[in-house]
C-alpha cells in the first residue's frame, strides 16, 4: 500500500489522536494548528499567573480510551491519570454535605443521612446506569451509517453492527434507555429518589456543557473509565495538557510533521474528479513576516467544528451536496450557557463546615454548588429568559490537592465550571456581582487567598477555541444531533462529499469531551477507504 500524503487540520486532541493512527500504519502526515500549541481545549495553562499551571479549559478526564492510551503507550510520555476518592461533594448552606466516590460502602453510608430508602436504592440505581453506560461505552467505536437511508454497503455493515448492539440489550435495559434518554430526567430521578440533595447531585452530570437537562448527557459522564472507575473523573498530573502533550510526542516519534501558527484558508479541490487537492494555510514564519504555505494532499482531515469546516475552508465550493450539508450545519444547535473561571490561591480553600487549615476529602472532590434541585432549575429558567443566572451552578475542583506540580508549596489553583450565562456577559461584571458573592457562601477566605483570576464567557471560548457559540462539544448533544445525525444524516461516516476529505472533530461521533474516540473513528475509516482503493 503506498504511503499516502494527509493533511490534518487542527491540533487539538481529536486532530492529534488522527494522526497517530494514520502515521503508525505509514502514512506522511502534517498537522496544521491556528494557535501557537496543540491540544486545543485540553492544555494547561502555565503563563498566566507564574508559578501556577491550571486547566485552562476542560479540567478532568475519565472518558479517554484506553485503547488509544494503551496503543500508543501515553504513559512513556507523562500521561497519568490521578484517581479521585472521594469524587464528587455537594455542600448545603447549613454546612452539612454529602459526599460520593467508588466505595459503594461508603456512598449508601452517606445517603442513609439523609434518605434511608435512597441508600437501599442507589447501589440498585448505579448497577443499572453502570450497565447502560458501559452498553452506551461501546457504541463511542462505531462508525454511524450515513443516512438517511442507506447508500452504500457500509451503511449497511453500520446499521448491521448497530442492531446486533442493541439487541444485546435485555427488555428491562431497553426500557431503562427509553425512559433516561426520552423522558423528562426530573421524573425519572424523582422515580429512584426521594432525597433533594442526592437528586441534585445527579442532575448535575445531566446539564454539563448543555442548555437543557438530558438523559443522555448523563450517560454521556458515565461512560468512560479513565479516572479508575466507570462514572470516576480523575485529575491529570501536569494538568489537562498533559494529554496532549503525550499524544503530540507520540506524533513526534511517529514522524508527524506539527505546524502551529498556521490558519488554514481554504481546502482546494479537483471540480471535474471531485477529489482533494491541497490545503492553503497562512503560516507566522517570524513574528513580523507570514508566508501562505500550499501542502499537496491526498487526504484532507478536518478535526475543527463542522461550521469551520463548511463556511471557511470549503466556502469557495458550491456542489448540491456541499450546499445542502452548509445550510443543515449552519442549523445546528451550537448554543451555549457555559462559563470556566481559573483561580491562583496563596493557601487552601475553607469549606464552610469543616476545620480550617487541613486537607479533607471533600478538597480533592468535585464539589458542587447546587445544592437543590430547584437550585438547578431555576438557573435553566433564567437562561431559557434570556438571563445570566444570578444564582449559578459552579463545578469546584482544586486539583493541586492531589498534583503538586501545579503550584508552589502551600498555594493551590481552583478552577471553576459554571451554568448558565448568556454568550455576551460581561465576564468581570458577573464574577464580582455574581459568582464571587456565590463562593463566599461556601469557602470562607476566599478573598483572604486569591492572588489572580481569569474569567472566559462563551464569547472568549469561541474566540479562543473556535468552538462556535462557545459550545464545548462542538454542537450540542441533544438526542437530534446524536450518532447518525452527527454532525448531520449525510456525513456522519466522517466522510465529507468530497472524495479524500473527512471530518474528525467533536461536532462528529460521539461527541465532546476529551476522548478520542472522534479522531480514531475518522482515522480507521480512512485506513479502510485507503485499503480499498477508494483514495
Amino acid at each position: 500500500m503506498a504511503s499516502k500524503k494527509i493533511v490534518i487540520i487542527g491540533g487539538g486532541h481529536n486532530g492529534l489522536v488522527a494522526a497517530l493512527y494514520l502515521a503508525d500504519a505509514g502514512h506522511r502526515v502534517t498537522i496544521l494548528e491556528s494557535r501557537d500549541r496543540v491540544g486545543g481545549a485540553a492544555y494547561t495553562d502555565t503563563t498566566t499567573f507564574p508559578g501556577f499551571k491550571f486547566s485552562k479549559f476542560s479540567y478532568l478526564n475519565s472518558l479517554m480510551l484506553k485503547e488509544i492510551v494503551e496503543k500508543f503507550e501515553l504513559t512513556k510520555y507523562g500521561y497519568k491519570v490521578l484517581p479521585r476518592n472521594p469524587s464528587s461533594h455537594t455542600p448545603l448552606p447549613d454546612g452539612r454535605g454529602l459526599i460520593l466516590g467508588p466505595d459503594m460502602a461508603k456512598n449508601v453510608a452517606e445517603i442513609a443521612r439523609f434518605s434511608q430508602k435512597d441508600a437501599v436504592a442507589y447501589p440498585r440505581y448505579e448497577h443499572a446506569l453502570g450497565e447502560l453506560g458501559k452498553w452506551m461505552s461501546a457504541m463511542m467505536t462505531m462508525t454511524p451509517p450515513s443516512g438517511p437511508l442507506p447508500r452504500h454497503w457500509r451503511d449497511i455493515k453500520s446499521l448491521a453492527r448497530l442492531a446486533r448492539h442493541i439487541v444485546r440489550l435485555n427488555p428491562l435495559q431497553m426500557w431503562r434507555l427509553a425512559r433516561l434518554v426520552l423522558t423528562d430526567p426530573v421524573t425519572y430521578l424523582d422515580s429512584w429518589f426521594e432525597s433533594d440533595v442526592l437528586k441534585a447531585t445527579l442532575h448535575t452530570d445531566e446539564i454539563i456543557g448543555a442548555t437543557n437537562l438530558s438523559g443522555y448527557v448523563l450517560l454521556h459522564h458515565v461512560m468512560g473509565d479513565a479516572g479508575g472507575a466507570r462514572g470516576v473523573w480523575g485529575s491529570m498530573r501536569g494538568g489537562m495538557g498533559a494529554i496532549s502533550d503525550a499524544l503530540a510526542a507520540a506524533c513526534k516519534e511517529r514522524g508527524v510533521g506539527i505546524f502551529r501558527n498556521t490558519e488554514v484558508l481554504r481546502i482546494d479541490h479537483d471540480p471535474i474528479r471531485n477529489r482533494v487537492r491541497r490545503v492553503v494555510a497562512d503560516m507566522q514564519v517570524t513574528p513580523s513576516y507570514r508566508a501562505q504555505l500550499a501542502l499537496e494532499a491526498d487526504v484532507v482531515v478536518s478535526a475543527v467544528n463542522p461550521s469551520t469546516t463548511f463556511d471557511t475552508f470549503l466556502a469557495d465550493v458550491h456542489t448540491p451536496a456541499i450546499d445542502r450539508i452548509r445550510q443543515k450545519v449552519a442549523r445546528r444547535d451550537s448554543s451555549s450557557g457555559t462559563f470556566k473561571i481559573n483561580l491562583a490561591l496563596r493557601g487552601l480553600p475553607h469549606l464552610r463546615g469543616t476545620l480550617q487549615g487541613h486537607v479533607w476529602p471533600q478538597h480533592q472532590t468535585t464539589i458542587h454548588i447546587s445544592p437543590t434541585v430547584q437550585y438547578i432549575l431555576d438557573a435553566l429558567e433564567a437562561y431559557r429568559q434570556g438571563r445570566s443566572s444570578p444564582k449559578p451552578i459552579l463545578e469546584v475542583t482544586i486539583p493541586s490537592v492531589l498534583d503538586d506540580t501545579l503550584a508552589p508549596v502551600g498555594q493551590h489553583v481552583m478552577g471553576i465550571f459554571g451554568q448558565f450565562v448568556q454568550y455576551d456577559v460581561n465576564g468581570e461584571e458577573y464574577w464580582q456581582q455574581v459568582v464571587l458573592p456565590t463562593l463566599r457562601e461556601y469557602f470562607t477566605n476566599i478573598d483572604e487567598i486569591l492572588v489572580g483570576k481569569q474569567v472566559l464567557t462563551p464569547r472568549d471560548i469561541e474566540r479562543e477555541l473556535g468552538m462556535v457559540g462557545g459550545n464545548i462539544f462542538h454542537g450540542g448533544m441533544g438526542i437530534g444531533q446524536l450518532f447518525c445525525n452527527r454532525p448531520t444524516a449525510s456525513i456522519a461516516d466522517y466522510r465529507a462529499p468530497i472524495q479524500g476529505v473527512y471530518l474528525s472533530g467533536a461536532g462528529t461521533h460521539p461527541g465532546g469531551g476529551v476522548c478520542g474516540a472522534s479522531g480514531r473513528n475518522a482515522a480507521l475509516e480512512i485506513l479502510a477507504d485507503i485499503r480499498g482503493g477508494r483514495i
